[in-house]
């Protein structure tokens, strides 16, 4: 099961996490690889894709949002975009765009940062909006002050929650075909709700950047965790070794419902909305074209399919449609 672990440094301004992701990461692949049009990820779009389902479950139990926290990777390459979204209760979906070949090894700038012009952008949505309240969002490029692309996705999000919160953070990320898993360590708020919010308080944690003796002793020893180990330990095998000379409180871990797993709110009632939001001229032409209508989910790969039937009930008085025939296939 995928479980999410927390735990503080005791005495010390610093907290910690990490995120094992086994049958939520699992499942993802598995509905992207039994799509007959979208097929298997390519190895790097993969492990791209994992670490940032690592990452996004992370920063959304780290900050404790009530709304959805998106967090996307575009630019131009041969993958055009990736997403992942993860609900307040650590519900999480992900997807990759891929428009072209990626090579075996091909770097994250290879994929989606060719010219420098790739993005990362993160998004915090609330659940209950006031009116005329927009989300919030912050992009980050994927290179550093010198003009030079970044390689590592950690080191991009590490570099948003610098300007985002002010606060020094450490990501250790990695994936493969069986575990997303990240490690996150941070140097805790002064104020604590006041940072997301800005003011005095975001200010006087922006003056302590780098001043922690404490976080940068054992931000050095998240750093020296290999790839390997962070897929391959388990947690508190992984801990103890790491920081064998530190104090560190245990939380509950999060599993089973709780814990980080997949789940996608697609549904026929949007794909309605979508092929209405078409109009009725454009829905035909597509259907004298094909036959049917068909939707793919991207997240599930769950397809909607409306024949013509079912699509002029769509047009006309809504209380007249509703047995529009199977959900999905």
């Amino acid at each position: 099961m995928s479980e999410l672990h927390k735990f503080l440094f005791e005495g010390l301004p610093v907290r910690g996490m990490v995120v094992r992701l086994t049958d939520a990461w699992t499942e993802i692949l598995r509905r992207r690889s039994s799509s007959s049009t979208a097929g298997t990820y390519p190895e790097p779009v993969r492990d791209m894709l994992g670490e940032m389902t690592a990452a996004a479950a992370l920063m959304q139990a780290n900050i404790k949002f009530d709304g959805s926290l998106v967090l996307q990777i575009f630019g131009e390459g041969p993958v055009k975009l990736a997403v992942v979204e993860v609900q307040p209760d650590l519900a999480l979906r992900a997807t990759a765009t891929v428009v072209a070949d990626v090579a075996q090894q091909a770097s994250l700038s290879q994929m989606v940062n060719r010219d420098n012009l790739g993005r990362c952008a993160i998004t915090l949505d609330p659940k209950a909006k006031f009116p005329g309240q927009q989300p919030y969002q912050g992009v980050v490029p994927l290179f550093d002050d010198h003009g030079q692309p970044i390689e590592r996705l950690s080191e991009v999000l590490e570099y948003y929650m610098l300007q985002s919160e002010q606060l020094d953070t450490t990501l250790v990320l990695a994936a493969n075909d069986q575990l997303a898993a990240g490690l996150l360590i941070q140097r805790l708020p002064l104020q604590g709700a006041g940072n997301l919010a800005g003011g005095a308080g975001s200010w006087a944690n922006e003056d302590q950047i780098g001043r922690s003796e404490d976080y940068n002793r054992i931000a050095i020893l998240a750093r020296s965790l290999q790839r390997e180990e962070l897929l391959t330990l388990d947690v508190d095998t992984l801990l103890r070794r790491l920081f064998w000379e530190e104090s560190v409180l245990r939380f509950e871990t999060l599993r089973a419902d709780n814990a980080p797993r997949f789940a996608c709110n697609c549904s026929r009632e949007r794909v309605e909305k979508m092929i209405l939001g078409l109009g009725l001229e454009e829905a035909q032409s597509i259907l004298e074209e094909r036959g049917t209508i068909e939707v793919a989910c991207e997240f599930c790969s769950v397809q909607y399919r409306f024949d013509p039937v079912n699509t002029a009930q769509l047009f006309v008085d809504p209380h007249l449609r509703g047995s529009t025939g199977p959900t999905a296939h």
